[in-house]
């Protein structure tokens, strides 16, 4: 089945120039040594920040940064080819965040640029809709933003499970209103005592209120969960499996990011299983609605020397779900806000040098539903990134590895619904 057309709006090549004051300020700080950074809007998209570089009024090259990206299915750019519209970019001096609820960034002005991307629809193919120098706030005539912006097509698979993960259900591709079955995918419980080291540590810490359904046994781990992907044939082309188990921090009943659980996606090769990633979630700290989580890239699997590198490191809300995105656009120097890829990111040598070459722009996507509405996880992969079946069924592996993570963060005081029970525990 062919892929499905998606396009993308990139914004890189970001610098600003502003204009050299005659004096320091009154903090003794010179203007053009301070920070900035940049909040870029689209309607109808969550509105992205991204940290701009300042260059001298007589420097012409632009550093290399992160780009970020607006990421459109079919429908969407189409409606932007029939009425375009304009990127709003708002260019701020200072650091990012909030001081008693105002932005301590001070706006230098506001950018518009007109997204005419009828040539990259008609052409398919890359187009450049603005690069070069404009002119930013009061201050025009000396104050200057550099950007480069193109749209580019992206096309992707499309993956879809008919059911919420820890039923078991079909995973179809999908293309359009067409869908075709292409794996299954069967949850099983492990009842391994090395699963134990964890939990035995934390007996006489755990609340007994912790009760596993009304039975008599404190809940003090959450442990043992494998989902295998299958392809038509039933034979196994992925894995996701909890290597380290969900439990609560000492005295609460909270996976805390000092102790999350992991899971080992794995690949079949030579007979047995191999290690791909290493998927990592936790509540996070002072909240109960936002699931921590970091997936990162083992060397192993790419028969390459150097350390693990991280691909994606943010946060879910637990009421309203989101997006799990894998995206490595321009990942180097620096992380994007969003979803990180740390390429080399404070290493000396850039151990992550492996993991770039293998891993560029978009790379994959999984919705997540929050606030216990049921889950159907919708899953994108770049096509540059899928060669074979086991590919696919990889990505396929992280994303029910990261619905399930949901329920593995629940507050232990809270109950798992009966599919994540095992059924055979072991005593």
């Amino acid at each position: 089945m062919d892929p499905c057309p998606f396009m993308r709006i990139v914004i890189g090549g970001l610098a600003v120039k502003l204009p050299v004051a005659s004096k320091p300020t009154f903090s003794g700080v010179h203007p053009s040594s301070s920070p900035c950074f940049c909040k870029i809007k689209l309607k109808n998209f969550p509105s992205q920040i991204a940290s701009i570089p300042l260059i001298s009024q007589h420097e012409d090259h632009v550093p290399c940064f992160p780009a970020i990206s607006f990421n459109l299915n079919k429908t969407q750019f189409d409606k932007l080819v029939q009425k375009p519209r304009c990127l709003k970019i708002e260019i701020y001096k200072g650091r990012r965040g909030n001081t008693c609820g105002l932005s301590s960034g001070k706006l230098l002005g506001t950018v518009f640029v007109a997204l005419d991307v009828k040539s990259c629809a008609v052409e398919s193919r890359t187009c450049v809709v603005k690069n070069g120098w404009v002119s930013i706030g009061e201050e025009a005539k000396a104050s200057q933003l550099h950007l480069n912006v193109k749209a580019e097509p992206d096309p992707r698979f499309v993956f879809e499970f008919d059911g919420e993960p820890e039923c078991s259900p079909q995973v179809f591709q999908v293309n359009g209103n067409v869908k075709q079955p292409v794996f299954t995918c069967k949850l099983s419980f492990r009842n391994e005592h090395s699963l134990r080291s964890r939990s035995s540590l934390l007996e006489t810490s755990t609340s007994n209120s912790w009760f596993n359904n009304g039975q008599d046994q404190p809940v003090k781990e959450r442990k043992g969960w494998s989902i295998t992907i299958h392809d038509l044939s039933g034979s196994p082309v992925a894995a996701a499996s909890m290597v380290t188990p969900f439990v609560p921090s000492p005295g609460s009943d909270r996976v805390s990011r000092s102790n999350p659980g992991a899971w080992l996606i794995l690949r079949p090769g030579d007979h047995t299983w191999k290690p791909w990633g290493r998927l990592e979630a936790w509540l996070e700290s002072g909240s109960r609605n936002n699931i921590g989580y970091r997936f990162e890239l083992l060397p192993d699997a790419a028969t390459c020397d150097g350390e693990a590198v991280t691909l994606s490191s943010s946060s879910l809300s637990t009421k309203n779900g989101g997006k799990f995105t894998i995206d490595c656009t321009g990942a180097s120097p620096a992380s994007t806000p969003r979803s990180s890829c740390e390429f080399g990111s404070g290493s000396e040598s850039g151990s992550g040098s492996w993991a770039q070459f293998l891993y560029q722009g978009f790379v994959m996507s999984a919705t997540v539903k929050g606030g216990g509405r049921c889950s159907k996880p919708e899953v994108e992969v770049g096509v540059q990134h899928v060669t074979c079946t086991e590919d696919a069924a990889a990505f396929v592996a992280l994303a029910a590895a990261m619905d399930l993570s949901m329920d593995a963060c629940k507050p232990f005081s809270r109950r798992l619904r009966k599919e994540l029970r095992n059924p055979n525990p072991l005593d």
